[in-house]
């Protein structure tokens, strides 16, 4: 009996494309969602969150410069941070922003702490 007539070679080819499937789709699965710990002091927007987003965000990267149409456009000010927070919240959780920087924890805690504390104009 030859090696592609065995049973083993047979269920092999049969299973096969079940096992690729399943391989593909759990590496295109989504990351798990970022958990704030918002046990500590509350955040500032001046002190922790205004920073990361001209680093991160605005200035430094350009993708939320004056002018820009991406996503809730410009991210220069507290107005303008404010007005976009449900967007931000879910960017910052997911992991989807930004796009080409990575966020520390202690980065995605002082975002995400300020707006679930109302992102007070502190």
């Amino acid at each position: 009996m030859s090696v592609t007539h065995s049973p083993k070679f047979k269920m092999l080819k049969f299973y096969f494309p079940f096992f690729a499937l399943l391989i593909f789709i759990n590496g295109c699965s989504k990351k798990p969602e970022f958990t704030a710990d918002c046990s500590g002091p509350a955040k500032s927007f001046v002190t922790d969150v205004s920073p990361v987003f001209q680093t991160s965000c605005a200035i430094n990267s350009g993708c939320h410069a004056t002018g820009s149409g991406n996503g809730p456009g410009p991210l220069l000010d507290y107005s303008q941070i404010f007005n976009a927070r449900v967007d931000i919240r879910s960017a910052v959780a997911s992991g989807h922003m930004p796009l080409n920087a990575t966020l520390t924890a202690a980065q995605k805690n002082a975002i995400l702490c300020w707006i679930d504390s109302g992102a007070p104009n502190n």
